[in-house]
């Protein structure tokens, strides 16, 4: 029976590039030049801290950061931007978490949007992926088709397509 399954993976060697060119880059801008920045991603927890002078520097920080890692392949939509940045002391501070893995509520939403759509396929959830298995494989290519109109604010990647 053919079966695909859906993912959220973040690579963690392209996210450490990413990182790698934004502290380059930001050495070199005029804009920068002099100020207090510092970029400090944890691998392991992935998470990204970022402390600079001011709150416009730590948004023209962010930009860089979403566009540099969008060109190593990391989607937009795998950093979580929504906790706000504390000032501390002369230091704006953010923690910037990078979703890896489908959390369980995510899944939840994964099975009812495919079910919602009516194609003979069943969902499962599996750790952290969603198992796609239908009888025909043109099931399997609709509903691949319909998860690029779903807006779940989070980057998806079809994996291990079995026929």
């Amino acid at each position: 029976m053919p079966s695909f399954d859906f993912a959220s993976k973040v690579d963690a060697q392209a996210l450490d590039n990413a990182v790698n060119v934004v502290k380059k880059e930001i050495t070199n801008r005029f804009d920068f030049k002099g100020s207090h920045v510092v970029i400090d991603l944890d691998k392991k927890a992935f998470k990204i801290n970022v402390e600079t002078e001011d709150d416009m520097k730590m948004k023209q920080l962010l930009d860089v950061l979403v566009s540099r890692a969008h060109k190593q392949g990391i989607a937009p939509e795998a950093f979580d931007l929504s906790k706000e940045g504390s000032q501390v002391g002369k230091a704006w501070k953010k923690e910037i978490e990078v979703r890896n893995g489908l959390k369980q509520e995510d899944a939840k939403k994964i099975v009812k949007l495919i079910k919602d759509a009516g194609l003979k396929v069943q969902a499962a959830i599996n750790d952290e992926v969603v198992r796609v298995t239908g009888k025909k494989i043109d099931d399997l290519q609709s509903v691949i088709q319909a998860s690029k109109t779903w807006e779940l604010g989070l980057p998806l990647q079809v994996e291990n397509m079995r026929n």
